[in-house]
């Protein structure tokens, strides 16, 4: 995929906008995402950043309440997806 930095929309990578959270409480791509030649590169932008992983927690929580997967499965999940949180605010406060 060639890189267009330029061309970008403002709302590119930016989860709220791109894949908000919808009506019956499962986050959803807009419509007037779909005919976007950016979609997929700005989809994958906005969960590669700290709110994606915001995302990933709320899967293993609604997997969790579901009985998808147990106790120690979502603990063990979490407690990676808040390291890296973690992590991720540590190397943005060292870049500022």
């Amino acid at each position: 995929m060639t890189d267009r930095k330029g061309a970008r929309p403002f709302c590119f990578g930016k989860l709220e906008c791109v894949f908000p959270m919808g009506s019956q409480g499962f986050r959803e791509t807009p419509e007037s995402c779909f005919p976007c030649i950016f979609r997929v590169e700005c989809l994958r932008s906005a969960m590669d950043q700290v709110e994606g992983l915001t995302v990933r927690e709320e899967t293993v929580d609604r997997a969790y309440s579901c009985g998808v997967i147990g106790f120690w499965a979502r603990w063990s999940k979490k407690k990676s997806l808040r390291q890296e949180m973690e992590k991720r605010h540590r190397e943005k406060k060292s870049k500022s």
